[in-house]
């Protein structure tokens, strides 16, 4: 069987999208796919046990940027995301949205940011934690508006539309699943979202970068298939024919869109690997950008 290994906890969101989308990967590919999850230090354990795996096509990460913005805020880390590994496709994509409470004064983002550099330090922005997408939306807002608002970290992204609706925060950059729920029942307000072009689910709500002319406001959290290193041309290619067949079932979009993810897919392995290290470029500005380091 082809193993693929999931860096989050078994039931969370990319753990459910890996096990509903392994079935039919394994159809296309005429074999089994066993999804393992391989949880700790975010996403870093489970990219070094693939690094280290037998170059022979059975053995496959659920890589993501994740693993750049680790290997950036730490780059002592054990493996590199850019030569460690063989990038075959991005599978799906799912960018962040920056809400307020519904009751909240705040319509636009320029209102937003008005606020906060009205009140210094006063106002504050929720995060699954450290280094989180919810941490580098509000530090990347924060760094380009040149208002400086405190970062709470949460026990975990689950519990930012909770403190957002028992006031324990100002705002925040919840991902995209978690909170178009929350944002139809009327419980929350969007602003902005951080894709790159605006949200079918949230019409009229602008992106950030429409507002604030800069491409790093552009983060969204992606997915995708890594093979160590090495691996013969031959597995990437049929991984490759194999995953896009998969993503063309009208049925894994239907289950990809449920948990606030698009089905992504790229041109080519050659495609993807020219994305991954663009991303990784990226992220690296972002962290300079914002200062934020890893604990």
């Amino acid at each position: 069987p082809v193993r693929v290994i999931v860096p989050y906890a078994a039931g969370g969101g990319p753990d459910v999208l890996m096990r509903q989308f392994g079935p039919r990967l394994g159809e296309a590919l005429g074999q089994a796919v066993v999804i393992e999850n391989k949880v700790g230090a975010g996403g870093v354990l489970a990219a070094q046990f693939v690094a280290q795996a037998p170059a022979d096509g059975y053995t496959v990460l659920m890589g993501s940027n994740s693993h750049l913005i680790q290997k950036a805020l730490q780059p002592s880390l054990k493996f590199e995301p850019v030569g460690d590994f063989l990038p075959i496709t991005v599978i799906g994509t799912s960018p962040t949205v920056l809400v307020v409470p519904a009751n909240s004064p705040y319509r636009k983002v320029e209102e937003l940011i008005a606020a906060v550099k009205a009140n210094p330090g006063k106002m504050n922005y929720g995060s699954g934690g450290i280094g989180s997408g919810a941490h580098f939306g509000g530090a990347t807002l924060m760094s380009l508006s040149g208002g400086k608002a405190t970062h709470i970290p949460l026990k975990g992204s689950v519990e930012i539309p909770l403190s957002l609706l028992r006031g324990d925060t100002d705002f925040a950059f919840s991902i995209a699943g978690t909170v178009i729920p929350q944002v139809k029942a009327g419980k929350l307000r969007a602003l902005a979202v951080t894709s790159a072009t605006p949200l079918k689910e949230l019409p009229g709500v602008p992106t950030l970068n429409e507002v604030m002319k800069n491409e790093l406001t552009v983060q969204e959290f992606w997915f995708g298939l890594w093979l160590p290193a090495k691996s013969p041309a031959e597995a990437v290619n049929k991984i490759y024919a194999s995953a896009i067949k998969a993503l063309a079932d009208p049925a894994v979009k239907t289950m990809f869109e449920a948990g606030g993810n698009t089905v992504t897919q790229s041109s080519s392995p050659q495609a993807d690997a020219a994305f991954v290290k663009d991303e990784y470029r990226k992220w690296a500005e972002i962290i300079k950008l914002t200062g934020v380091t890893a604990g």
